[in-house]
């Protein structure tokens, strides 16, 4: 039987998706990631990601709806063993669920360098987005929830990836879950 096991939280370009992928290919596990279930909804009411991100904007409801369905997910006997999205670990710790909750830290100037390899363009506008998309989502959370995306107390597990690459943040998360 499946069951959730492991939360892995952190903004974007922390490596989030990459230890992911680690971890289900180690363990044989499988994953959701949060953006899958957006994705999904953006193409059932035919919208493009772009368009649906200004209707969730717009409407806070449709972000309300989207994280009942993900708790609704991960709070099943058949949960995937990972999921990933910003907001996983506050779900399992409100829901307490009896799982590893992951974050991953990284530096505003590391998130940016990282987006920076993986798309392009420049270096100083990738930082300026990338600040720019975390205080939205900040301030959307607490509107939403009341959830400050600085305390870090649902987490067990807080990695500072500035530093280490990859293979590292894998090993950590590894040792913690054990077997």
């Amino acid at each position: 039987m499946k069951m959730l096991r492991i939360t892995v939280s952190g903004p974007p370009g922390s490596g989030t998706s990459t230890l992911v992928d680690k971890i289900c290919q180690s363990r044989n596990w499988s994953s959701l990631n949060g953006g899958d279930i957006f994705r999904a909804e953006a193409s059932q009411r035919g919208l493009s990601v772009v368009d649906f991100s200004a209707l969730c904007k717009q409407d806070l409801d449709v972000d309300r709806a989207l994280d009942a369905k993900l708790k609704e997910i991960i709070s099943s006997s058949d949960s995937p063993e990972v999921v990933e999205s910003r907001l996983c670990g506050w779900w399992a710790h409100q829901l307490s669920l009896d799982c590893l909750r992951v974050w991953i830290s990284v530096s505003d100037k590391e998130r940016a360098r990282r987006i920076h390899t993986r798309e392009g363009g420049e270096y100083m506008e990738r930082l300026t987005e990338s600040k720019q998309r975390q205080a939205d989502d900040n301030q959307r959370y607490m509107e939403l929830y009341g959830i400050d995306m600085a305390d870090l107390t649902p987490y067990n597990l807080i990695i500072d990836a500035d530093e280490i690459d990859a293979d590292e943040v894998f090993r950590l998360v590894s040792d913690e879950l054990g077997g």
